[in-house]
């Protein structure tokens, strides 16, 4: 059984990335934030995921600065935004999110959206692989990309995606996806993985969650483990972080966890990456 906040996950060039982080979508910049990313590392998260689009760039390295924790311990994504698509694009936002995150290097940079429409997301994927060659970033990857985005990159790419991160939960479970970025040596990850709460009354849930003695949301994290999706469970309660953490001390059973998969009715609760194209 994994150990804790600190088990990880090896990418394929060998860097280890935590199964679970704390997602910052949605916190305010500055005090929330702040205390937000202070109270996850508090109880060991050390792995943190923003992106240019939150706004909270700057709040999440004032937290990381003040935190203590070595940096080489710590884990910080973020995302280059769809506005910012095109390869000198990307170069410039990278070095104003590193600014805002007042770091001198990035673990994870991803592509936000692949945003078709435009059609560059090829482009932004060769920026990312420069920032990497560079040493600027330790893994490169992309998010919200479906099979066909990813085969185009894989085709046409000189570093593979090291990570996927996708809307995922029990209602959406990527079967296909999953399979497909397990593999070529994608680590898929899930954002949204609680459904912004909507499966708290769900009866099969809840019905497992009395039986572990754990929450719905707890449930819902060990099973992304299990599955071997990392996943980055959003909160601004200092006691719901800490619970979303405490996922590391039981073993969900085969029933249930085939229980829980049969929850997918491969329907998605946000946008459909081919579809998405805010700038």
């Amino acid at each position: 059984m994994l150990q804790g906040l600190q088990s990880t996950t090896i990418l394929t060039n060998g860097v280890e990335m935590p199964w679970v982080g704390l997602g910052v979508f949605k916190v305010q910049d500055g005090e929330e934030v702040v205390s937000s990313v202070k109270a996850a590392v508090e109880v060991g998260y050390r792995s943190i995921d923003t992106a240019a689009v939150y706004g909270n760039e700057d709040g999440v390295g004032q937290a990381i600065a003040e935190s203590n924790i070595p940096r080489e311990e710590l884990f910080i994504t973020t995302k280059v935004w769809n506005a910012d698509h095109g390869y000198e694009a990307t170069l410039a936002a990278f070095d104003v999110s590193m600014k805002k995150l007042g770091l001198d290097y990035l673990d994870l940079y991803l592509i936000h959206w692949p945003l078709p429409s435009q059609g560059k997301y090829m482009e932004t994927w060769k920026a990312l692989e420069r920032l990497y060659k560079d040493g600027r970033v330790r893994a490169i990857g992309v998010s919200n990309f479906k099979i066909h985005h990813l085969e185009d990159i894989i085709a046409n790419c000189e570093i593979k995606p090291m990570v996927n991160q996708v809307e995922y939960h029990p209602r959406f479970n990527q079967r296909e996806l999953h399979a497909f970025c397990k593999k070529h040596g994608i680590q898929l990850e899930a954002w949204s993985p609680l459904m912004q709460g909507g499966l708290f009354e769900e009866p099969v849930l809840v019905e497992i969650a009395k039986k572990y003695n754990k929450s719905v949301a707890q449930i819902i994290i060990r099973w992304d483990i299990q599955n071997e999706v990392v996943t980055i469970p959003k909160s601004v309660k200092p006691h719901r972080i800490a619970e979303n953490a405490n996922v590391f001390d039981f073993e969900l059973s085969h029933e249930d966890m085939d229980k829980i998969n049969a929850l997918n009715t491969d329907e998605r609760m946000f946008a459909d990456p081919d579809d998405f194209s805010r700038v």
